[in-house]
């Protein structure tokens, strides 16, 4: 697994719209359709990766506690399913019956919408605001696998805890790291 940085998609950037299928209800789900009351969090991620794993339970329950406060979570899986079939559509369903995921989980299968939102790695989180504006990005905290760092999500739910209060986010924002998206070629 070699270690991958987000870009830091820059702050105020609108969320580019997309449409994508959902793999669990098979409908098609449109971002500018569904805004959320208060917060959109927009996380790229996939089945394999060891970063993603290391954190999906906290980040599963992390969402379900703020989506109780009017913020939706989004999880998209750009990753190319030829050469990472258990990334594919099918095995996407079964990883979010199985973990109860409590957010659509899309399949981006053309990679456009990871090339939108200059995404690179595995989890890689966005967070915006009720106009779609990006007030954070970066990581969920600084846990990785082998750190022995406590996984708490504290710097993602600082940012939600801040937003929701109507206090600025500090933009001093530290990058995802995880695996890289994996491209097509």
């Amino acid at each position: 697994m070699a270690e991958t940085f987000s870009t830091m998609l820059p702050l105020g950037t609108i969320a580019p719209n997309f449409t994508l299928t959902d793999v669990v209800s098979s409908q098609l789900f449109s971002l500018h359709q569904k805004k959320a009351s208060n917060a959109t969090v927009i996380f790229f991620t996939c089945n394999h990766c060891p970063y993603v794993k290391h954190i999906q339970d906290k980040l599963i329950d992390i969402a379900k506690a703020y989506q109780t406060k009017g913020v939706d979570f989004i999880a998209i899986n750009s990753n190319d399913v030829e050469k990472y079939p258990l990334d594919a559509p099918d095995k996407m369903r079964e990883q979010a019956t199985l973990h109860h995921f409590p957010f659509p989980y899309l399949y981006d299968e053309t990679q456009e919408v990871a090339k939108a939102y200059h995404a690179a790695c595995t989890p890689d989180f966005y967070i915006f605001d009720v106009n779609l504006s990006c007030i954070y990005r970066g990581r969920f905290d600084s846990a990785t696998p082998g750190n022995a760092q406590p996984i708490t999500g504290k710097e993602l739910t600082g940012a939600l805890d801040h937003a929701l209060s109507g206090q600025s986010i500090d933009s001093k924002q530290y990058p995802s790291v995880g695996c890289s998206i994996k491209w097509k070629k």
